[in-house]
């Protein structure tokens, strides 16, 4: 079993005759994920370099094609209004890759991603892969291998990091899902863990996270509650100087909250094993899975 994909993901690309959807399209495709449609507005009728037909509308590409999901490598000044089109078709799932979107835009398509049949991954993220069934997003399919560890990562290359080590130590994932950065996303380190959580072949789960905010503190939370999987953490900015602005625009510390020492504080004290340094994480959960 898996997470938001799987085998029967049917995906939309938005974008797919731009350099960056097109290149990633056809990575997604070698790994045998179904992309199904391509949109580009002004370009419907044609097809892309992949031979995928190119639709004018997401809505037309649900219509004439079956697409469930999408994901968007839309330049960042048309990229909250490429998610709102996801969102008025109600398609289940949205990815937004692209990075750099305006805060202002994304702060305004919020309240209305959330009141929505749509669940947003991202913007500013790598995707979301279960292994051997699908990837959607721009991580390197090769180091993935199925299994039975799901991991959720505010950081694309951390994301990288901690499935090579547990590919490395033989534990395999079930899915892996890069939430993005930024400060306003549609799923957080909380939702992403209710998911793989009511996975039943997920046996662990890696959560990593960064300074700025609370949202691995409201993660944390709700695991102590609900969670009997092993929890292994992460996070990154341990070493970040006081009042420094650092990484992912989301990595804001303010009013004494938001530390690494506060977020790894709330780990422990929700039974979670957290890793000091990166190269601990696969080794950790080796430990706790045996």
């Amino acid at each position: 079993m898996a997470v938001l994909v799987d085998e029967n993901t049917r995906v939309v690309v938005q974008g797919i005759t731009g350099k960056e959807g097109g290149f990633h399209a056809s990575q997604m495709i070698e790994y045998g994920t179904k992309v199904v449609a391509g949109v580009t507005p002004g370009k419907g009728g044609q097809k892309s370099d992949h031979g995928v037909p190119v639709f004018n509308t997401v809505a037309e590409a649900i219509e004439k094609e079956g697409a469930n999901a999408a994901v968007i490598f839309v330049p960042p000044p048309f990229a909250a209004d490429a998610i709102l089109e996801c969102v008025s078709t109600n398609i289940p799932l949205a990815i937004c890759i692209t990075e750099g979107i305006p805060e202002a835009d994304m702060a305004r398509a919020i309240p209305t991603i959330r009141a929505s049949l749509t669940r947003l991954i991202g913007p500013n993220c790598p995707g979301v892969i279960s292994p051997g069934k699908c990837k959607i997003g721009i991580m390197p399919g090769f180091i993935h291998e199925p299994g039975n560890i799901g991991l959720v990562s505010r950081s694309g290359t951390l994301t990288y990091e901690a499935v090579s080590q547990l590919t490395q130590h033989g534990l395999g994932q079930t899915t892996a899902i890069g939430i993005g950065g930024d400060p306003f996303i549609g799923t957080r380190h909380k939702d992403a863990v209710e998911l793989l959580n009511s996975d039943p072949d997920c046996k662990g789960i890696v959560m990593i996270g960064e300074i700025g905010g609370t949202d691995e503190e409201d993660a944390a939370a709700w695991i102590k509650e609900n969670v009997k999987k092993p929890v292994v953490g992460f996070i990154a900015g341990q070493t970040a100087p006081p009042g420094k602005r650092m990484g992912h625009a989301g990595a804001i510390i303010s009013g004494g909250k938001g530390t690494a020492q506060s977020k790894m504080d709330a780990m422990k004290a929700a039974g979670i094993v957290v890793a000091e340094s990166p190269a601990d994480i696969g080794r950790k959960m080796k430990d706790l899975i045996g």
